[in-house]
């Protein structure tokens, strides 16, 4: 008997001692010294309080993935690069565990703000039919670009929005919603009191002040014949690209339904939009087997979702909401009353091309707030810019890739790092946690191999002791000044 208990104390003592408490891996990332990989986080001493609490058991929603949209700019601008250095770019985003593990992105329906030039796929007017549809245009730009990233992500999920129909479905038979002249104006009296804009100049639209688009009008012509071509239009769309072997599996009716631009624009009244989606676009759509989703949403307005989502006969149509810009400030909202729709991050806010970290850090504060109100889906906005990152209209933005004036270099931007530190590591399926304590510059998620990772900024000038327990365990890494920083358990 006694040896037989000393057998067990000794196996019980050796069990012990083989148990391994896992220590956190680390990457860090500030602005000079991107994606480091630092030293794994051993746990820190017993009873250490943590700022920041994670329980894995405290889920929230599942992630279906991260990507970023394909622009006709970012074609051209990667096309200025050797076919090898191109490739090299694509892989490290799309190639499954190799980089930034991009999943499901956007892309245009025709000519967005990053096109060459204002384009439709039928501009005949009155043809209602779409006999003269074509989309000729995109086969020496978006569709190249979406089929080299397919090459890398085989299972990439892509999703299309218009920003505009083609002009002579609109009342004033122009592609834009607002006149460069008035916008030449407002230019001239931002700069003249010191203001900043992210306007670098003024290209002229060509579009008569007195014909202007309207926030709260429909400037999509309501009747019968326009919206029942309209919606064929897009089942076109998606019959021509699933020729080129691109399935798209959703579109969103409108592209920034309320807001009238310089650039391809076209106004909607939500109404307009439930009548639109309810009666032609939604059937369309159903037996195409696409999904319909509404967005995207540029207004801290519940009430523009509350129109369509009461809609009846939109309503079994919409699949989800998409939300961009000031939209972001109606999300919490939108997910408390609708808990079961599906929410969408649809465009990063993109900068002013200077691809500065002050950009990145704004970034990292955008991907937190939609995170942490509800969206599943998370996307960035220009791929790739020349540097300088300047739009057909004007507009200089950022990118995740800059290629420099000659087409011989490139470099990865501070925000492809950031979208790099949460897309890496959080994969489709995965689940955020909520986080409780003081510390509010974090996210958390765990996959279904139930690896858990953490996000952490430091926004802070000087390095910083940031600890966080896990299942009662405490790590406590010391945070480089104005960095982000990815911890996988």
């Amino acid at each position: 008997m006694k040896k037989k208990s000393l057998f067990l104390a000794l196996a019980a003592g050796t069990l012990l001692s083989c148990q391994h408490t896992p220590e956190a891996a680390w990457v860090s990332t500030t602005f000079d010294e991107p994606w480091v990989t630092q030293p794994a986080v051993p746990v820190s001493e017993t009873g250490k309080e943590a700022d920041i609490v994670i329980d894995p058991a405290n889920t929230r929603q599942t992630i279906d993935g991260f990507g970023t949209c394909f622009n006709e700019l970012g074609w051209v601008s990667l096309n200025k690069l050797d076919a090898s250095v191109r490739d090299s770019i694509l892989n490290e985003m799309f190639t499954p565990g190799v980089g930034a593990n991009f999943t499901i992105c956007r892309m245009p329906v025709a000519a967005n703000d990053f096109a060459v030039d204002w384009y439709s796929y039928n501009e005949t007017a009155g043809d209602f039919e779409m006999k003269d549809f074509s989309i000729d245009h995109d086969r020496q730009t978006l569709i190249p670009f979406i089929q080299a990233a397919l090459r890398y992500q085989p299972d990439l999920k892509i999703w299309a929005s218009p920003w505009c129909p083609p002009s002579w479905m609109k009342y004033n038979k122009h592609y834009a919603g607002l006149s460069t002249m008035k916008m030449a104006r407002l230019l001239k009296e931002r700069l003249k009191d010191g203001e900043s804009t992210y306007m670098t100049r003024v290209v002229d639209n060509g579009l008569p002040e007195d014909k202007e688009g309207k926030e709260g009008t429909d400037m999509f012509i309501q009747e019968d014949a326009y919206l029942k071509a309209y919606a064929l239009y897009f089942s076109k769309f998606i019959d021509a690209y699933r020729q080129e072997g691109i399935d798209i599996f959703a579109v969103m009716p409108q592209n920034e339904f309320n807001s009238a631009q310089i650039f391809p624009s076209c106004c909607w009244t939500a109404k307009g939009l439930a009548n639109f989606v309810g009666k032609y676009l939604g059937p369309a759509m159903a037996e195409k087997n696409v999904e319909v989703m509404f967005g995207t949403m540029e207004r801290a307005n519940r009430a523009l979702v509350d129109t369509i989502l009461q809609d009846k006969d939109c309503a079994r149509f919409v699949k989800g909401v998409g939300f961009q810009w000031a939209g972001k400030d109606a999300l919490p909202k939108v997910q408390a009353k609708y808990p079961d729709i599906k929410l969408y991050q649809t465009e990063q806010e993109c900068g002013n091309g200077k691809n500065d970290w002050k950009g990145a850090a704004h970034s990292w504060d955008l991907m937190k707030h939609y995170l942490k109100n509800g969206v599943s889906v998370y996307e960035y906005w220009n791929t790739s810019l020349m540097e300088g990152g300047i739009s057909r209209w004007g507009w200089a933005q950022n990118s995740l890739v800059v290629v420099d004036e000659n087409g011989k270099s490139f470099r990865y931007t501070p925000e492809y790092y950031i979208m790099k530190h949460v897309s890496h590591y959080v994969l489709p399926g995965a689940k955020r946690i909520e986080t409780s304590d003081s510390y509010e510059d974090v996210l958390a998620f765990v996959n279904t191999d139930n690896s858990i990772v953490v996000v952490i900024g430091n926004a802070e000038p000087t390095d910083k002791v940031v600890s966080f327990q896990i299942n009662g365990i405490v790590y406590s890494p010391t945070l480089k000044a104005n960095s982000v920083n990815t911890f996988k358990l």
